[in-house]
Formats: C-alpha cells, structure tokens, sequence
C-alpha cells in the first residue's frame, strides 16, 4: 500500500484531509474517504469538516467500531473563552486572556488525553516568567476540570499534583517620605485617586468605578470587580464624620465648582472618568517628576523607593496601617491570614531596650 502524506498520517486509514486558503485568509479544512464507485473507480465521499463526526462516519464505511474522539485543546480553549471567561471578573478577563495567550503556543494543537503530569511540568520549566508560568497552569487546571463537566476529557486533571514555581509576595512598602513625594508631583485627579485607594483599601479598578450613586444612607456601597466581595464603608461612627467622608464632602465640592456632573467620583479635568490607562500616565508621570526631584537632590537612594513605587502598592499600604482584623475586612478577605501574609508589609511594634 502507497504510504500517506505527510498531511493525512494522523488520520485513519483511507481518509483524507482536504484543505482551502480562502481570500478571507482563513483555511477551509473538510474530510473525505478515499473509496470506490460502483464501476470500481475511485471516488471521494465525504465526510464532513468536523473530525469526531468524520471519524464516526469513516468508521461507517469501513464497518469498523467508531474511535473515541481525540479533542484538542484548542476546541476547548475556544469554548472556554466563549462560555465561561464572560462569567468571571473584568481584570480576570484580561489575565485569562492574557494566560491563554501563551497556553495557546505550546498546547493548541494537542488532544486533550494526552497531557500528562510530566508534559504540565516541562511546560513550567520551560517558561522564563516563573510567575506567570503558575497562573497559567492554575488556568490549564480549571480548564481541564471544565473539559471533564462538558465531557471532553476522559483521563484525570494532568495538573494536580505538579509542582509550582517558588513565588515570593510582593513586599514594597511605601512610607510616608514616598508617598508625599509621589503626591506632591500629582496632578488633583490622581491626588484624589491615592486618597480614594487609601481611605477604601480597594483594588485600582474598584477605585475607578466608585461613584455618588454608590452612596447610600450613610455608607459608601463596594462590589469588587475581582471577587463579587459586597462592603458597606462607614461614613460615620457614632455620629463621627470619617475621613473618607470629608474627602468626598470636599470632592464633591470641587467637582461642583467645576460643572463636573458624571456620577464616577474620579475623572480628568474634563469631567471624563479615569480610564486605567490614565491613571497609569498619570501615575509614571508624577512617580517619575518625584524621583528625578530626588536624584537632582542628592538622594539616589530615595529616588530608586520611588520608581519601585506602584498604585497598586496603595492598598497594602492601607492594610498596614491598621488593625488586623479592621485590614482583613476592609480588603474583602475571607480569613486574616490572606491579610496578613500578602498585604501587611511592616512588622510588629515592639519597644527598643531602652
């Protein structure tokens, strides 16, 4: 027998592959049996464009058991975009997506049953951004679990038991010396989002979206986009005005005087509201105006606390600043240990000998 093509030797006997390059630019692929007519000649019949289905109907013709369907994994990285990416947080969103993005480079053309332990981990070997190498298989993971639910996957989630990378918390702390240098060289609208990430301990995309509709019979109303977590901030206790409240007293104030009518608390100068992108421009121009301040100043050292400096430091910053169990709560935490492991970033008060 005439050995296959190249193209065909993944394929059952006497069936081929038939592939198209449309003007649109995609690749039109279906499947066809190489049999006979019935003056003997040959003829292709075919099969469809799915390959489970032209499998099935191959296994017609040649009277032959149907073979177990082999899905890749990039059907299911497809259907799991589709269905279940949309269900998930906005920045989870972007992380999966981002996560999938090099997911997709080592495993888009492999059948999910054959991923083993040992393909999982000289995929984590292999990637240089260790970090990211873990998120990335803690997506490969969920996925497989889906695969299984929808029943595209017969053998154990490859993922459990692997090993991750070492992964050491972020431990950047911002005193106040940054702090007021980086604040200092703010302009009012980021000045406005440092104070509204302090006194609310919220993640910068919670912080953007806060606005007056989310104040209500003396509360501030926070959902976290990342966890579905619902708070209620204080705006007073005990008839006490709190500080977060005063700041929104005097920003509504301002934004009052100038003609500023959106409901989002933090906008540009134009009354737009702040956009990620802009907060981060904001921020790298401020944290730049701030450290070569320091460095024309003599201070090198000050200059490098303040260019490590990141927005996002702000909330562990506020979660080191107070109690424990008032911190724990404030973040969203289900157990202080979360607290306490990966935002508490100052030790304990002790008393020097003398």
């Amino acid at each position: 027998m005439r050995q296959k093509s190249i193209a065909n030797r993944d394929l059952p006997p006497r069936m081929i592959r038939r592939c198209h390059k449309r003007k649109s630019g995609k690749t039109w692929i279906s499947y066809y049996y190489n049999g006979r007519d019935a003056q003997g000649k040959r003829k292709e019949i075919p099969l469809g464009p799915d390959l489970d289905q032209a499998k099935v109907e191959w296994a017609r013709l040649e009277r032959r058991a149907p073979p177990k369907p082999s899905h890749l994994l990039g059907s299911l990285f497809d259907r799991y975009v589709k269905e279940i990416i949309p269900t998930k947080g906005l920045r989870t969103q972007s992380d999966n997506m981002k996560e999938l993005k090099q997911l997709r480079k080592a495993f888009e053309k492999a059948p999910i049953d054959s991923i083993t332990p040992q393909v999982v981990a000289q995929y984590r070997d292999a990637r240089t951004a260790k970090v990211r190498a873990n998120r990335e298989i803690a997506l490969l993971s969920h996925m497989f679990t889906i695969a299984r639910e929808w029943g595209l996957a017969n053998n154990a989630n490859p993922c459990f038991g692997v090993r991750r990378n070492k992964e050491t918390p972020r431990d950047y702390y911002a005193g106040d010396i940054v702090w007021n240098a980086v604040y200092d060289a703010a302009v009012q609208e980021l000045k406005d989002a440092m104070d509204l990430a302090y006194l609310t301990g919220q993640r910068p995309a919670d912080v953007l979206k806060v606005a007056t509709t989310d104040l209500s019979t003396g509360f501030l109303m926070v959902k976290q986009d990342k966890t579905s977590k619902k708070l209620r901030l204080r705006l007073e206790d005990g008839g006490v005005q709190s500080a977060l409240s005063a700041f929104i007293d005097d920003l509504q104030e301002r934004r009052a005087l100038n003609g500023i009518k959106t409901s989002r608390l933090i906008t540009n100068t134009s009354g737009l509201r702040m956009s990620q992108q802009m907060l981060r421009n904001r921020w790298d121009e401020a944290r730049e105006k701030a450290a070569v301040k320091a460095s024309n100043g003599g201070d090198s050292a000050l200059a490098v606390l303040i260019r490590q400096f990141q927005f996002k430091d702000i909330r562990p910053k506020a979660a080191s600043e107070i109690e424990l169990s008032h911190a724990s709560r404030l973040l969203g935490h289900s157990t202080e240990e979360i607290t306490k492991k990966v935002y508490r970033r100052v030790g304990e008060i002790v008393n020097p000998t003398k």
